[in-house]
């Protein structure tokens, strides 16, 4: 299969050409057309299943090995096991052959388990029932028996369980709301409209009269394209056509609102569906130190297969001579004598393999996959990290990637729902410079809870009262929001009472809903639109009614929507609103500065904010804007062109009447967390399919664009004005003039010596950026903008489709640098940027689970990322990097003895320790310590990784696995291996002979012999390396020193029981009594304490003046934390641990919180419960003394 075609052709329909490809016709209910009309070709379509999973039960087995056996030290280790089934090895065929089995076991189950459980989630998915009309009748079936041509009934709240043709609903209009949350982010309502020709067939029975086809494209990925007609047929022989756009399809994974039922025709099943599509494939993600296990592996092989080679070599050096090659005492056999020297020569090398395959540590794979597994359940168990609201804490799909956690360079981010509440509040309006706040300043009038306010000019004169009055109304009509008569909620229905009540708003855009709501707070109430006229309550209870004319719909690119009403008194009105920036040039009269500057003042505050005017038309301006719009509705070419020049002619020459300012609510702690991962190092980029404006507004919001940070645009608006090429050059030579040819990595994100760039792109942009030219290549194009990126501080893409997210994720994941990328979001459209990215986090959030049971990790909440990354990230890496370094190190250890020692046996393959010895090194003697270390261990304090989050940096980029590290390790253990070997070689230099034949040592009078001499270097090599991982130990419980102690006391009780009783089961007893007798020896005890600390005093010595001449910052925070004896003060400054180079970046000055001012303005300062908790910023032992409160509303700066 060519997947670079498949590639292409995914790639093409993103970028939104109109190439019709090959087409399926859908027959609607299965009905053939009536006879003559058109050949009936029934085609073959997938079913509705759902399929997340990676296995089936019959493949697991096969694909889970060869999985498995990719790993390079999988594979090896079977080799290994080869080898020793085969020829004749100094070590059991066991040794090797029981460790990779449990291995290979252990991880086939953990993998096994959660696939099992994505199965399981797939079933509840199929299985759920879903309403088909069959023969007149409604037939319940199973989701996944749902086949294209099938009419579905959805009802309402129901999630639509495929891709659909809407054919009608039940209301007369033939429209329905839908929500398309876990499609892209928004939980808005969007207005989708059934076909014109079907809209009446309202009854099973009436469907089952419909002969109709549907031809439209094959299944692709884009959510808002589509492209298809129906055929509907009659009486008469020539079928009516109808075209069909995206405005006609229902997606899986949206959910019918406010609209009692629908019918509709499935057009696309299973994995066809536009949902599914989206999903990237799911792949194994290996971790940055899982990679450089596998590096440093091949390091070791290298020596494993040089030190057999060298040893192979020597020992026929050392055979030339007769006598050595065949002494009396071991004559070789007929058979021997005739095999060929090379054959001979290779057997040798694959047992001197076998005997110093040791090296390559088997176990620190079991002790790697137990750490992960077992270190997985602190996330879950983290109280801090569960959330009342919901009820349910953090959870861990995939434990492969803890570490990965520490490792974090890129986030990106989902808006809406993530970052956001998707919650929208009105704060306040702004009439002709008079600021009215709800439930405080109203019509001049001081309301209660209103004291301490900054009023501005409260005192409007009557023609003020008027423009107020109007500016009211104008939000009252100038919106496309449903009224929802009735709503149930917790078992009671609510609604509009005789025009009073609660009222129930639903609309495509939030903003909307709350500027309804806004004003219903200051008197003016909208009720309804009925027979196309729409109803306001005014502050006198009385009802005015408006007739709606026309409505000019909002589009990104005017970024303003109109209406023309009629009032009751017979006056034409059209009403506008819309960003500043396209009112505010229309504008001809107003107070234009008043309004203008109160809109840069919200603005600042990172408030969404929009400006209102209107004109008064007369009967024959009307008429000429229903002829020029009614001429352009009717274009078939280029109708969008043409609406637009409509709308420009239309929308001029107004009268400014005000603006408003609505918040989007942060998530709790949204701003805090951002700010902190910034701190740490981070790049935090917000990918949404929102509008440019409103996630420009958040992103101030959240302090990912600060007050400081100039925007630079990269969109539709501008690449209109100017070419793509010289929009990009034009922005590159911008960030490029300051910093020359460093990137912003260089720096810290929050120094005040460099400019801050924030970028925005948008979808159709990006698209342009990433197409390939004619030659198949994406040009210069694609690293300009990554240059451009890697140079601002943060990046905003909007209008994104989930594929794109992907591929922005895609962009860096594979960029030079190649940084760890970490993805997280709540809905179905962040799903596959989530599976793209090095580690996936999902958030429980009301946009469905699909993110969660697609992520590697599912939290509750946003602010929950700081503990994760800063604290479970940070402990994580360190732990597992002291694993890896240190299982190399004790192996080097082991092993090196071994290979010194054939230098002394004739190079004969004779082990210098015991099988037993030999066996348990790695799994009993060594293997506990290190397991409990990598999963307790806390370098530094919890609290302090959490308030100062630069101490993040100190690991980044695999830091502690770099390669002058892992030499150092290396070089230690080969050191600490001589001074064993060589240590207890010289001490027993003196010998003579026994009356026995034993060796006897003259100075200590002790029994000499080679399992003496093994069991004396064992000795020391056991307490070396255990005593090495206690001195690099910082947090010491009980557990510690049961565990290390214990690891001691075992192995002497071991030895002593090994070497102090004749087993039966064994055919030699050659270690009887060698453990006693060699520690009878005062001399023997002697050589151990000083070879011990002979082995340990270089590493004590390297740490003391490393320490004490270029201490690390975490160096200088563990040396603090002891002289406050374990109990650093929050008070302590921080930033005087730090090391200087992070002075110039810690002394940012920081942006002031929108509420820095408790007296400015009420609707800006929540006061409410005490202080929850008081933190001291890092940096203020060079700002002098900065605290920041959090208090029961939002964060404030005191």
């Amino acid at each position: 299969m060519d997947f670079n075609a498949i590639r292409n052709l995914i790639s093409r329909y993103c970028t939104g050409e109109e190439n019709w490809v090959d087409s399926r016709t859908v027959y609607i209910g299965h009905r053939e057309p009536p006879p003559g009309t058109e050949a009936y070709i029934p085609q073959r379509f997938p079913d509705n299943r759902i399929v997340s999973s990676k296995y089936t039960f019959w493949n697991f087995v096969p694909k889970n090995l060869f999985e498995q056996f990719r790993r390079i030290a999988n594979f090896y280790f079977l080799i290994i096991f080869l080898v020793q089934l085969i020829i004749d090895t100094p070590t059991s065929p066991i040794t090797s052959g029981l460790p990779l089995f449990f291995v290979i076991t252990v991880t086939a189950i953990k993998q096994g388990y959660e696939d099992w459980l994505r199965h399981k989630a797939d079933n509840a998915v199929n299985q759920c029932p879903v309403h088909i009309i069959q023969h007149g009748k409604v037939v319940r079936k199973q989701s996944h028996k749902l086949r294209v041509g099938d009419i579905v009934l959805v009802k309402e709240d129901e999630t639509f369980p495929c891709d659909l043709i809407l054919l009608s609903t039940s209301r007369d209009d033939g429209t329905c709301f839908v929500t398309t949350a876990s499609l892209d982010g928004e939980s808005s309502h969007k207005t989708y409209y059934a076909v014109q020709d079907t809209k009446s067939f309202n009854t099973e029975q009436e469907l089952d009269t419909l002969r109709a086809t549907i031809e439209c494209e094959q299944p692709q990925p884009d959510l808002y394209k589509f492209v298809g007609r129906i055929n509907i047929y009659q009486e008469r022989d020539e079928p009516i056509a109808r075209p069909l756009g995206s405005e006609n399809v229902l997606l899986r994974g949206a959910t019918l609102k406010n609209t009692e039922y629908v019918y509709a025709v499935a057009i696309y099943t299973g994995m066809e569906t536009k949902m599914a599509l989206n999903y990237q494939s799911k792949s194994q993600k290996r971790s940055a130190v899982e990679k450089s296990m596998n590096a440093f592996l091949i390091v070791y092989l290298c020596i494993l297969l040089s030190k057999a080679l060298i040893n192979t070599v020597l020992k026929y050096v050392w055979q030339a001579n007769p006598n050595r090659d065949e002494p009396w005492y071991n004559e070789k056999t007929e058979s021997e004598r005739q095999r060929h020297v090379l054959i001979r020569a290779f057997t040798d090398f694959l047992a001197f393999m076998v005997l110093f395959n040791y090296i390559i540590p088997v176990s620190m794979y079991v002790t790697v996959e137990m750490q992960k597994f077992l270190g997985s359940y602190f996330i879950t168990w983290d109280e801090e990290m569960f959330d009342d609201e919901i009820g349910e804490g953090a959870l861990v799909n995939t434990s492969d990637l803890n570490e990965e956690l520490g490792q974090v360079e890129y986030i990106f981010t989902d808006k809406t729902g993530t970052l956001t509440e998707n919650n929208m509040e009105f704060i306040e309006c702004c009439v002709d410079g008079h600021v009215y706040v709800p439930h405080a300043i109203c019509n001049g009038q001081i309301l209660p809870g209103a004291l301490g306010i900054d009023m501005i000019d409260s005192s409007p004169g009557p023609d003020g009262k008027e423009h107020e009055e109007l500016f009211f109304r104008a939000l009252c009509l100038c919106h496309t929001v449903q009224v929802k008569e009735e709503e149930t909620v917790d078992g009671i229905k609510r609604g509009i009472h005789q025009g009073k009540g609660t009222s129930f708003y639903i609309s495509s855009s939030p903003d909307e809903v709350a500027l309804v709501e806004g004003m219903k707070r200051l008197g003016f109430t909208y009720l309804r639109l009925k027979d196309n006229h729409m109803e306001i309550l005014n502050r006198e209870d009385e009802i005015e009614r408006f007739e709606l004319l026309e409505v000019l719909n909002f589009d990104s690119v005017r970024r303003r929507m109109s209406v023309i009403v009629r009032s009751g008194t017979g006056e034409l009105y059209l009403f506008c609103k819309g960003a500043d920036s396209s009112i505010f040039p229309r504008v001809i009269s107003g107070k234009v500065e008043q309004v203008r500057a109160r809109v840069e003042h919200n603005a600042v505050e990172g408030l969404r904010t929009l400006c209102v005017a209107y004109k008064l038309l007369t009967f024959e301006e009307y008429q000429d804007i229903c002829q020029l719009l009614e001429t352009a509705k009717l274009a078939l070419q280029e109708r969008d062109k043409k609406l637009a020049e409509a709308y420009d002619a239309i929308e001029r020459d107004f009268i400014l009447l005000g603006a408003t300012a609505v918040e989007d609510r942060l998530q709790d702690k949204a701003a805090d967390t951002i700010e902190s991962l910034h701190k740490a190092g981070m790049k935090v980029w917000v990918l949404t399919g929102d509008k440019m404006e409103t996630a420009a507004a958040t992103c101030y919001a959240s302090k990912l664009f600060r007050r400081s940070t100039q925007i630079l645009e990269l969109t539709t608006k501008r690449t209109e004005e100017q070419n793509l090429h010289d929009v990009l050059f034009d922005l590159s030579r911008t960030v490029l003039r300051q910093h020359g040819s460093l990137t912003r990595d260089t720096f810290s994100g929050l120094s005040n010596e460099f400019q801050d760039y924030g970028l925005i792109i948008d979808g159709a942009t990006l698209t342009a950026v990433m197409k390939p030219d004619q030659d198949g290549s994406t040009g210069n194009y694609k690293e300009i903008f990554l240059e451009i990126c890697r140079n601002c501080s943060a990046v905003l893409c909007c209008r994104m489709a989930p594929l794109q997210k992907a591929q922005i994720v895609k962009l860096i994941k594979f960029s030079k640098e190649h940084p760890i990328t970490l993805a997280i979001g709540d809905g179905a459209n962040d799903v596959s940027m989530i599976l793209e990215a090095h580690v996936g986090i999902g958030i429980m959030g009301k946009e469905g689970r699909q993110a969660a049971r697609n992520s590697d990790y599912a939290i509750p909440k946003f602010k929950h990322l700081k503990k994760m990354l800063l604290v479970h990230g940070h402990y994580y890496y360190i732990r597992i990097a002291e694993l890896v370094q240190y299982f190399f190190y004790k192996n080097v250890c082991f092993i090196f003895p071994q290979f010194l020692y054939q230098f002394f046996c004739g190079f004969s393959q004779q082990p210098l320790y015991d099988t037993a010895y030999l066996t348990l090194y790695n799994i009993s003697f060594t293997s506990l310590p290190i397991l409990l270390y990598s999963l307790i261990e806390q370098h530094i304090n919890m609290d302090i990784l959490k308030r100062d989050p630069s101490l993040y940096r100190d690991i980044a980029k695999n830091s502690l696995l770099r390669w002058r590290i892992f030499i150092y390790w290396t070089f230690l253990g080969v050191f600490d291996a001589v001074v064993f070997f060589f240590g207890a070689y010289f001490l027993f230099d003196n010998t003579t002979f026994t009356s026995n034949g034993q060796l006897m040592t003259t100075n200590t009078q002790m029994m000499f012999g080679n399992w003496t001499f093994g069991t004396l270097v064992f000795t020391v090599l056991v307490f070396t390396v255990t005593l090495k991982l206690a001195l690099d130990t910082h947090y010491w419980t009980w557990i510690n020193h049961f565990v290390i102690w214990g690891s001691l006391l075992f192995y002497v009780v071991f030895s002593l029981l090994w070497g102090g009783i004749i087993w039966p089961f064994l055919n030699y007893q050659r270690m009887y009594y060698v453990f006693m007798q060699m520690l009878s020896s005062g001399p023997a005890w002697l050589c151990i304490i000083l070879l011990i600390t002979v082995s340990l005093l270089p590493d004590v010595v390297k740490k003391v003046m490393c320490r004490a001449l270029w201490p690390t910052t975490t160096e200088r925070i563990q040396n603090a934390d002891k002289l406050y004896q374990g109990h650093l003060s929050e008070f302590t400054p921080l930033s005087s641990l730090h090391a200087s180079h992070h002075k110039a970046a810690d002394a940012h000055h920081l942006n002031p919180r929108r509420s820095e001012h408790p007296s400015k303005k009420l609707m800006y300062t929540h006061w409410g419960g005490g202080a929850d908790y008081c933190t001291f910023s890092s940096s203020f032992g060079h700002l002098g003394l900065h605290s920041a409160y959090s208090w029961g509303g939002h964060e404030t700066s005191v």
